[in-house]
């Protein structure tokens, strides 16, 4: 779908700009300049829309309220493509994170926007994603994701940009959110298949080596064995196995593709304040700490879904853009097909 997507996107621009083009061949740059172009019309009637709606309030109030909008509205033009998407799935994340604090959809929440690996729901890998309960995780996260999610739709641009004028691309937005939807949803896979496939069998298996000592041979006996052995697993399993959210795993894909991709770089925390190194060492400590924290058994985060992000993003690095590549060519090959017949 989101191949199709861009295609359609990049058929639109091509067909409005090729009417009035002088040049003898259209580039990416053409259309990403068109689209600015629009974007700024189209916010600038936006601010005439506000104008209209707000002219009965006092003039002062006005004044501050057409320079917060004038100042929001530049701001967004201004930013490339990348950063605009990152904020957009910010904001998705702040208005679920906004409906945590409402104790009235709390039970809604937990169920449909955590990932209970034993539940036997499977769609809540994608909306878990988007999930965060507590506002440090959230500002944590999204500041990560404005600044390696911006840095991988860069390039992405730039290695299409290697297939132009054959292949053009007006905009680079669906293939980062396929990328950053896809990650998520693998690295919440690991996570899932590690607590059901490894964690819970062993959970299983101590409870029954416990309640061996206090099997008996009567029917009666036996069944309360077995409905002991299910008890304690159950309880077990409640603290060995814990729900999972956020956004940490496709973030990881986003910064392990970074730092393949931008090995120069320099990347320094902001909270707290710290010198910038390379971006390669800082990463390389990340995944040590997620390494150790598999191997101790740490609770506190996530570490096999941070690993799984890392792994993915490390492969779409290396297969990624030409597998996207490849994929639009084939979609645009059954439309020539499908239009032809």
């Amino acid at each position: 779908m989101a191949a199709a997507n861009t295609d359609v996107e990049t058929e639109y621009w091509v067909k409005r700009l090729s009417s009035g083009w002088r040049s003898a061949t259209l580039g990416n740059g053409d259309l990403v300049k068109a689209q600015y172009v629009q974007l700024g019309q189209e916010l600038q009637s936006g601010l005439e829309r506000m104008k209209e709606v707000y002219q009965s309030i006092p003039l002062l109030l006005q004044v501050y309220i057409t320079k917060i909008h004038v100042t929001v509205a530049q701001t967004y033009l201004d930013n490339n493509e990348g950063k605009r998407i990152c904020w957009k799935i910010c904001l998705l994340n702040a208005a679920v994170y906004a409906a945590w604090k409402f104790k009235r959809f709390q039970p809604f929440m937990n169920l449909r926007f955590m990932h209970h690996p034993l539940s036997g729901m499977s769609y809540t890998l994608l909306t878990s994603m988007f999930s965060h309960r507590s506002l440090p995780h959230l500002l944590f996260n999204c500041l990560a994701l404005e600044s390696f999610g911006a840095a991988a739709v860069h390039y992405f641009s730039k290695e299409q940009a290697k297939h132009q004028p054959d292949q053009l691309e007006a905009t680079p937005k669906w293939h980062f959110l396929a990328f950053y939807t896809s990650a998520g949803l693998f690295a919440g896979l690991v996570s899932h298949i590690i607590s059901t496939k490894w964690r819970y069998p062993r959970i299983i298996a101590q409870a029954l080596s416990t309640s061996k000592a206090a099997t008996a041979t009567t029917a009666t006996a036996a069944g309360a064995a077995s409905t002991a052995v299910a008890s304690t697993a159950a309880k077990a399993s409640a603290g060995e196995i814990l729900p999972s959210l956020g956004a940490s795993g496709a973030i990881y894909a986003c910064v392990t593709l970074t730092a393949l991709a931008f090995p120069e770089t320099e990347i320094a925390l902001f909270i707290p304040p710290t010198f910038p190194i390379p971006i390669q060492w800082g990463v390389g400590g990340m995944l040590m700490i997620d390494i150790i924290g598999v191997a101790r058994g740490w609770r506190v985060l996530d570490h096999w879904a941070h690993l799984g992000g890392a792994a993915f993003g490390i492969f779409y690095y290396v297969y990624g853009p030409e597998f996207w590549s490849n994929l639009r060519e084939n979609i645009e090959d059954m439309e020539d097909d499908a239009d032809a017949s």
